[in-house]
């Protein structure tokens, strides 16, 4: 803890926004940062979270683990043994170096998802892959996320990558000044833009669209949900089948198309492949062309809406603008690559506040300037090993190892995992199919986690190391599109025996002989001040202030300089297409795509295409789920936290469904009920509102899993965790991305005993 008092507002940083902490005795004071005009509600799960009784408060070890000669089946109620810290790390590095000797350092995963903190040092992601790549010389790593899985793949092949899209593109200033109609597939929920990796200090987007809107911009919220569009945009909701929005795409491409509506210059001086696409649209080989009236069938909205609002997209500056929930279905690739053709069609890409942004509003991040100087970045070394998966295939990897796989025009054989190495994360929120999931983590020899709490997978780990929380450590916080850095001071000492993931790493590191590799001789202290050199460099070369790092971290927080809002690569493309060529094989929008014909996907053909799902609501399970992302917390995180509680019904996660379906069941609010189909089940408490369509049942992702005690195969979650109902198969063979977003359901009254609820209780141990 550096020059901090103990009664001190200490300035902090999380996912969800700047903040300043105090440690009153009992609980947490919480106080947003006064410059966020926005400020996120989810700050406020930290006030009880520090001392919870779902803290992991020293070292444990699975005793079932320990007898290696009974092999015994992972569960979640088996018995824990305490051991000191120089006692489990001895246990640990000799287990290290006995999976590196007999199997080499492909049989190790590194498993981290990279939400654990703000801070750009105590980062965990960053923290385990250095240690592996030091200790080991490599690990098997995961690529692209559960978040943006296709969209990361397609998109390159399309106009260019994802972070250039989604980040470097159209801004909320310009859509505040300049759109007149934003097209937002999947909305724009505020709940997700609370959310940016790295940290926020104003959430902006609220008043940007209030703005516009006030100006006479019309917003329109594509989705089954209300609510993905706040209500300061005025937006005309259009209520649209989920997994239907290909369909309509291309009912307004197709209007466009032949009622002379489109920009057929820019479609030839700036894409490539549309005659291929063209005979696609007017039904020339198949049959069918994509009218107005074929897709009023497939999504619910009438062909006269379709038609009128296909008039209404060339009148003025329109932006196109495609969510992340429409790629975290089967055929993922679609909707992100369709939405791209339909905004090339009005000619509006490279204009300001129009065009095409890929997952504006899906995170903090979207719709900002770009930092001028570098934030502050540790190093993770060089990785030795060259295999890989699909982060949302790990399942698949650990269950059929060394069978084949394919993706983005390779095919490649799973590894053959032993170790699993995990700090940073709980696949038991955002991986699918959690009975299916329990089974492959049943594979690997041995699990280790870093946790600071009793999450599902810490419960479903071998060697269980006690982490400390954020605020519980010294930090810096900082994001790339943020204009602040912020000094994360600690503002209450660690429970327990917990530890930084940092001094954990280098306790183990020294074990293993690299320490000095690992550490570069530097503690914690002398490394927040390493990475904030590079910033502070930079700022003094282009004559910004540029303080030394113990004035920084006296002050608590220091202004960053925005780069210009001059739209990207985009706008540089429009500009100029032959001198800014895209990074596409044509330098051109690919409308058409000979790379990926090439690979000769069934389920990802060479240009955009209507793909129904392969699981369709039936008589059996009628209503669709969206699982989408929750509005009381960051994914699983800090689900024990007062906000996320205070969002429960008798402790359950809620779901909410249409009256009508509710009065079929004969379900009220606040009725616990079962969401079940044949992977599993979960209980829910019932909201009932007219906010999500009919035939339709939202259920957020991130109560943690709570499976009923017994030896079933499908245990109930009796707390709410809808991926225990999600389907475990990739978008395509393209991307094999996360298709966690979308599944079906039937929904009944639960009329039995409710049993308690244990997803918070420390396991058994001695």
């Amino acid at each position: 803890m550096m020059d901090q008092a103990a009664d001190d507002w200490a300035p902090h940083s999380a996912h969800w926004g700047a903040f300043s902490a105090r440690w009153n005795g009992e609980t947490l004071d919480v106080t947003p940062y006064e410059g966020d005009p926005a400020p996120s509600p989810i700050l406020q799960n930290f006030t009880t979270a520090m001392r919870h009784k779902a803290r992991i408060l020293r070292p444990m070890v699975r005793k079932a683990w320990l007898d290696r000669s009974a092999r015994t089946e992972r569960t979640f109620d088996q018995e824990f043994v305490e051991y000191s810290w120089d006692k489990v790390l001895d246990l640990l590095a000799s287990e290290l170096s006995r999976v590196k000797t007999e199997h080499g350092a492909a049989a190790v995963f590194g498993g981290s998802y990279g939400w654990s903190s703000a801070g750009r040092f105590h980062h965990a992601q960053s923290q385990v892959h250095r240690f592996l790549n030091m200790a080991f010389g490599g690990y098997v790593r995961s690529v692209n996320s559960y978040s943006a899985g296709a969209s990361a793949v397609i998109l390159p092949h399309v106009m260019g990558g994802y972070e250039a899209v989604s980040r470097h593109n159209v801004t909320w200033d310009q859509i505040a000044e300049h759109s007149d109609i934003v097209l937002a597939f999947g909305g724009m929920a505020l709940k997700n833009s609370h959310v940016a990796s790295g940290g926020i200090s104003r959430h902006i987007e609220r008043d940007a669209m209030a703005t516009a809107a006030r100006r006479g911009a019309a917003f329109y919220c594509i989705s089954p949900l209300r609510d993905d569009m706040p209500e300061e945009a005025n937006a005309r909701w259009l209520p649209i089948k989920v997994g239907t929005d290909v369909a309509l795409m291309l009912a307004l491409a197709h209007t466009l198309l032949t009622e002379d509506l489109c920009d057929k210059a820019f479609i030839e001086r700036y894409c490539t492949g549309f005659e291929n696409f063209e005979r696609y649209l007017l039904g020339r080989d198949d049959g069918t062309p994509k009218t107005a009236a074929w897709a009023a069938d497939i999504t619910g909205i009438s062909s006269g809406m379709i038609v009128d609002l296909a008039h209404r997209l060339p009148r003025g500056r329109t932006l196109v603008a495609v969510s992340h929930s429409l790629q975290r279905a089967q055929y993922g690739e679609q909707p992100v690559w369709m939405g791209a053709v339909l905004a090339a069609m009005l000619g509006q890409i490279g204009l300001p506040g129009g065009g095409y942004n890929y997952a504006l509003g899906a995170l903090g991040h979207t719709g900002r300037r770009l930092n001028a100087v570098p934030i502050p970045t540790l190093s993770q070394g060089k990785n030795g090993v060259s295999e890989f998966i699909p982060v949302a295939r790990v399942s698949d990897m650990l269950l059929n190892p060394g069978e084949p796989f394919d993706y983005n025009g390779r095919s490649m054989p799973y590894p053959d995992i032993k170790l699993v190495y995990w700090a940073g994360g709980n696949p038991f929120h955002h991986h699918q199919d959690i009975n299916r999931m329990r089974r492959a983590f049943n594979a690997p020899q041995t699990i280790v986690v870093h946790e600071s709490a009793w999450t599902p997978m810490a419960k479903f780990a071998d060697i269980v190391l006690p982490a400390t929380m954020t605020l519980e450590r010294d930090d810096i916080g900082a994001a790339g599109t943020d204009p602040r850095l912020i000094a994360m001071r600690k503002a209450v000492d660690p429970i327990g025996e917990a530890r930084d993931d940092f001094d954990i790493f280098a306790d183990l590191s020294r074990r293993l002989g690299v320490e000095q590799a690992f550490t570069e001789g530097r503690n914690s202290r002398q490394w927040l001040a390493h990475l904030y050199e590079p910033t502070r460099r930079a700022l003094a070369e282009a004559g910004w202030e540029a303080p030394d790092f113990d004035e920084f971290w006296q002050r608590g927080e220091l202004a960053l300089p925005s780069g210009p809002d001059d739209g990207g690569f985009l706008r540089a493309f429009r500009t100029d297409p032959v001198g800014n060529k895209l990074s596409t094989p044509s330098g051109k929008i690919e409308i058409y795509s000979k790379t990926i014909a090439g690979f000769g996907y069934d389920d990802c053909p060479p240009h955009p295409a209507w793909l129904p799902s392969t699981e369709p609501p039936t008589s059996r399970h009628p209503l669709t789920l969206i699982a989408n992302q929750p509005a009381t917390r960051l994914h699983s995180q800090l689900d024990f936290g007062a906000y996320s509680q205070s969002n429960k019904v008798a402790g359950r996660e809620v779901v909410r469904l249409h009256p009508d379906d509710a009065r079929r069941r004969g379900v009220a609010n606040g009725d616990i009920v079962r969401l079940f189909n044949d992977r599993g089940a979960c209980l829910a408490a019932a909201t009932v509102t007219d906010d999500v369509m009919r035939g339709v049942v939202q259920l957020s992702t991130g109560a943690w899993y709570d499976p009923e005690p017994g030896t079933t195969e499908q245990p109930l979650c009796v707390h709410g965790n809808p991926n225990v109902l999600t389907r475990d198969i990739g978008t395509s063979r393209l991307a094999q991305g996360c298709c966690g977003q979308v599944t079906v359901v039937e929904c009944d009254k639960y009329e039995g005993a409710l049993p308690p609820i244990r997803a918070f209780d420390p396991p058994d141990h001695g």
